[in-house]
């Protein structure tokens, strides 16, 4: 448990450095380190890392950096997605899941979507370069809210808040500088994230509720501990080490999901 807390300082810090891999980091550590199953999981680090970004965001609105504008033509066709996924997607997958007559049970089958998606942020991380784009350039209005989208997708079915798919899409794609998409991508994830929790609001008799509120408490005091650090940290080198960390977390998952059973 105290290694838990620990590991959710470094978590928070992650959020306030580079405003991603809240989720991707605590799902492991809760199911790994604390022993929460898999499915109960994802929601807490929903409630989690909701409550951490929005402390996170207070700030970032407070100093001006968030772009308003891609909050509600970005945030909000995410956040509707997620609220149907988790209410209506996610309760018809059946406990077991049998492919190619391999029967997978969907605790296993959602780690292992989970690793999959470590990788391939992994990998966008790893290679990302800064970003010449003109910020002001107008996007189509399809392609935004198609992200949009696809981040809401990817959070309400593993529980990630979307941080590793919104910083790169607001650097590269709408050339927007780090420290804004930063902002941005926290206030993103909390709408995301209590929405996320609002699908699964049939949980809270079951939450362990020293266990997450412990977790919540430890992660806030890390993303402060982030913002601090942010200033003596270059952004795009951090970022680059984070996706190295990434890799090596899902390759680790798939393994003991998939080989070492």
């Amino acid at each position: 448990m105290l290694i838990g807390f620990l590991l959710a300082i470094v978590v928070g810090a992650t959020l306030g450095l580079v405003g991603s891999g809240g989720t991707i980091l605590t799902v492991p550590i809760l199911v790994y380190v604390m022993g929460v199953d898999p499915i109960m999981a994802t929601t807490y680090s929903l409630f989690a890392i909701g409550i951490t970004s929005f402390v996170g965001s207070v700030r970032g609105v407070m100093a001006k950096e968030v772009d308003l504008n891609k909050i509600v033509t970005f945030g909000i066709p995410s956040l509707l997605m997620v609220f149907v996924t988790r209410l209506f997607l996610l309760p018809l997958v059946p406990d077991v899941i049998v492919i190619a007559e391999i029967e997978v049970e969907q605790g296993v089958l959602l780690m292992v979507l989970f690793a999959i998606v470590m990788l391939a942020s992994s990998w966008t991380m790893i290679k990302e370069q800064e970003s010449h784009l003109d910020a002001s350039a107008r996007i189509p209005l399809w392609q935004v809210i198609s992200q949009g989208l696809l981040v809401g997708l990817v959070t309400g079915t593993v529980g990630a808040g979307g941080g590793f798919l919104i910083i790169p899409a607001l650097v590269n794609f709408y050339g927007m500088p780090i420290k804004r998409a930063v902002s941005t991508s926290l206030v993103i994830i909390t709408i995301n994230s209590l929405f996320g929790v609002i699908g699964d609001a049939e949980k809270f008799v079951d939450f362990d509720w020293p266990l997450i509120l412990g977790y919540t408490t430890c992660a806030v005091i890390g993303i402060f501990i982030g913002f601090a650090l942010s200033h003596r940290i270059k952004g795009q080198h951090l970022k680059r080490m984070f996706g190295y960390l990434i890799l090596v977390m899902g390759i680790y998952i798939i393994l003991r999901e998939v080989v070492l059973v």
